[in-house]
């Protein structure tokens, strides 16, 4: 069974590896941008509690891996910005790369902010990655991960 699932795994690899569609210079640049622009509108959805803005930002799978290592959900973000739990009242970014692979594009960032999570304070300077894809012609994140620097 475990042979059969390493076969499977590697036939899936390689489905992608061929699937994926090589990315010009200009055109990885201007996604970059456009998934850039993304991040700065989740925080300004966020800090405004707009929920709406938000949901077009996450897709409907998405999912993080938070600071806690708790899983948290495009469903349960949506009600604790709208609820007031998650705030950010200011962030600045630090650097963001932008890695275009074809329909998929991986952030990696850096902030201060001033924030709280259910009342805790979580201010301090921050590390993350999320993963967009390309879906309907719109560059949607699917996957995060967050961590706070010490």
């Amino acid at each position: 069974m475990k042979l059969m699932g390493a076969v499977l795994l590697a036939f899936a690899g390689m489905a992608l590896a061929f699937s994926q569609t090589a990315t010009s210079p200009a055109k990885g640049a201007s996604v970059a941008q456009a998934v850039k622009q993304l991040e700065h509108d989740w925080v300004d959805a966020t800090k405004a509690q707009d929920v709406n803005k938000l949901s077009q930002i996450l897709a409907d799978d998405w999912t993080e891996i938070g600071y806690d290592g708790k899983k948290e959900t495009k469903q349960s973000a949506l009600a604790n910005v709208k609820s007031g739990a998650d705030k950010i009242e200011s962030l600045e970014f630090g650097p963001m790369e932008v890695k275009v692979l074809g329909n998929v594009a991986v952030v990696q960032g850096s902030d201060t902010e001033k924030s709280s999570v259910n009342g805790k304070d979580t201010s301090g300077k921050w590390v993350w990655m999320d993963v967009f894809v390309l879906r309907g012609g719109k560059w949607v994140v699917v996957r995060s991960q967050s961590a706070m620097v010490k």
